[in-house]
């Protein structure tokens, strides 16, 4: 698939105020990321954060994704250039960074990210280019990787002016259950405290023209009909395991 130009339909449609639906997943088998790819998500992130899913698995994870046409994300599970690099060089069209906590750390990951003159990644053959089959083709997508910002604790809250100030932040996206539980109610998505929150992220997010995300933990339709309601446009759509899970129950 051309990744460049689905990243650029997905920022388009972002400017336009559509939401970019997506999934998760977390279940480390080509198998489910190519049910997932056919599910007509416009994207699907790869969880190295709280998955059991390790750097040399990510290549066939993505194209069983790319087969159904959609764009292979990954949630990073470090800040490391490491992290940054090894995602990327994979086939990762873009990264889902959390918990940022100021303008510096994300500006610093946006570096990591980026072939020069953009940013400093390091400048290899890899599955990204098809091993220097495609080098100057992926010259554009190396400048321009989506990048999505994890607002996750009561810091980046109180740092999000800053943050949504940095160029090149795609969007915003709130990790609800480590949100709630930085404001010492975990779990608790009804509290004042919790949706004040929200409310400020999101209020924020507009004022700086920047989309604001979520992600719809379990698989409720009527949920992500509601977060779309409210304003959200990068939303993910529960995570592979919780649709197992709800699929399977028998009780």
């Amino acid at each position: 698939m051309n990744k460049y130009n689905s990243c650029k339909l997905i920022r388009e449609k972002l400017k336009n105020n559509t939401p970019s639906i997506g999934g998760w997943i977390q279940i480390p088998h080509p198998s489910i990321a190519e049910i997932m790819g056919q599910s007509g998500y416009d994207w699907v992130a790869i969880d190295m954060e709280h998955g059991s899913i390790s750097r040399d698995q990510l290549p066939d994870l993505f194209r069983a994704l790319e087969l159904g046409g959609t764009l292979p994300l990954v949630r990073l599970g470090s800040h490391s250039e490491q992290e940054c690099r090894s995602a990327l060089d994979a086939g990762a069209a873009g990264v889902i960074i959390p918990k940022i906590q100021s303008a510096k750390q994300l500006q610093d990951l946006i570096v990591r990210c980026c072939w020069p003159p953009a940013g400093e990644r390091g400048v290899a053959f890899s599955r990204a280019n098809l091993f220097g089959k495609n080098f100057n083709d992926y010259f554009l997508e190396s400048q321009t990787p989506l990048i999505i910002a994890m607002i996750e604790d009561k810091i980046g809250l109180e740092k999000i002016d800053e943050i949504l100030n940095v160029k090149g932040l795609d969007a915003i996206f709130v990790g609800p259950y480590d949100l709630s539980a930085s404001l010492g109610i975990i779990g608790d998505f009804k509290n004042p405290k919790f949706i004040n929150a929200m409310n400020v992220i999101k209020t924020k997010a507009k004022d700086y023209s920047i989309p604001s995300g979520v992600h719809v933990v379990e698989a409720s339709k009527d949920e992500l009909e509601n977060r779309i309601n409210e304003g959200y446009k990068f939303i993910a759509y529960s995570i592979d395991s919780v649709i197992l899970r709800c699929g399977a129950k028998f009780d």
